[in-house]
């Protein structure tokens, strides 16, 4: 009989985590947290799979990154290639900091230092969002304009210079439009083509023919510098204008201006899947904040919560190591 209850005991101490026994010397919360976060990172790894074997397909049509995130706050017209996304990575892994040092001085049972690293590292969380927005902003604005030929393939412009020119600076405004959206301010009905534009399909072929110095760039890039896109000489130019089919500002989930199609959706979903990470990550850690204010670990004598969400805050900033490395910099 003593050998049931005792086999009965044991049981119930390996189930709910007990400190006499526990799995892999962890608790039940701690060993749930991290199954999480291995089939999280199964989910991750298979969407970077899925973007890395769709950029080696269309590698050769495939935007150039320091071309695309190349803005940076405040500083409007100026090239900054890839140095706010790098300033994002920074913020988050220094969140990552702070979030150890709370977890260590919830090991030492101090309050006050907990509640201060934690609120760091929700500061943190928010200003990496509120980055990540902006960069969707830029992303989804545009800045130059492109394209679509009936073909699918997205055209650029520059100059002689092989600097990018937007359409608004060359297009020929003169020429009426057609391609209103209906609207009860205008009275107008939209005929064809997608949402309203900032020129129209007419205007930028009347403006492409009308100046000289305006070239081609095709989505394409050049077999001797992967680093650069084919541009077309101005004859060529000229030659492609009855390819043109719509014309294409910023992004979204049908097209975007900056080149292959699936590059939009991919960045669309594999940044906004992580960024809905960080967003729950930092409801998270403000409500273990608001815990630790309370006084509630304290009267637990343990900061083991502290210690979980640390695991999963820890795991969203090293996957978006790999987002960044992979995305943006590869």
């Amino acid at each position: 009989m003593g050998a049931t209850v005792n086999t009965a005991a044991t049981k119930e101490q390996v189930w709910s985590g007990g400190e006499d026994i526990q799995p892999l010397g962890a608790s039940y919360g701690k060993m749930m947290m991290w199954f999480f976060i291995l089939s999280d990172s199964l989910t991750f790894a298979g969407f970077l799979a899925a973007y890395g074997f769709t950029r080696f397909k269309f590698m050769d049509s495939w935007p150039i990154a320091d071309e695309v995130f190349n803005h940076f706050p405040f500083l409007h017209g100026v090239e900054a290639p890839m140095y706010y996304v790098a300033l994002m990575t920074f913020i988050l892994i220094f969140s990552s900091v702070t979030m150890v040092l709370a977890v260590d001085a919830g090991h030492q049972m101090k309050q006050k230092k907990v509640a201060t690293y934690l609120f760091l590292t929700i500061v943190g969380g928010f200003v990496f969002l509120g980055s990540q927005a902006w960069e969707w902003k830029n992303f989804i604005n545009g800045t130059y304009g492109a394209i679509e030929t009936k073909g699918g393939e997205i055209l650029q412009f520059v100059d002689k210079d092989g600097k990018r020119v937007a359409l608004a600076d060359f297009a020929d405004t003169t020429v009426a439009r057609e391609d209103l959206q209906f609207s009860r301010s205008r009275g107008t009905w939209f005929m064809s083509g997608d949402a309203q534009t900032s020129v129209s399909l007419e205007q930028v072929k009347a403006g492409l023919e009308k100046n000289q110095d305006i070239l081609v760039r095709t989505q394409f890039t050049n077999p001797e510098n992967k680093h650069e896109k084919i541009v077309l000489s101005r004859e060529e130019s000229l030659n492609r204008i009855n390819d043109f089919n719509i014309v294409v500002e910023g992004a979204n989930l049908v097209r975007n201006e900056y080149g292959h199609k699936t590059f939009g959706d991919l960045f669309f979903f594999i940044t906004g899947f992580h960024g809905f990470h960080v967003t729950a990550g930092v409801i998270l850690n403000i409500i273990i904040f608001f815990n630790v204010l309370l006084g509630t670990y304290e009267k637990r004598r343990s900061y083991e919560m502290v210690e979980k969400v640390g695991l999963y805050w820890h795991f969203v900033d090293l996957v978006w190591v790999f987002v960044f490395t992979f995305f943006y910099l590869v």
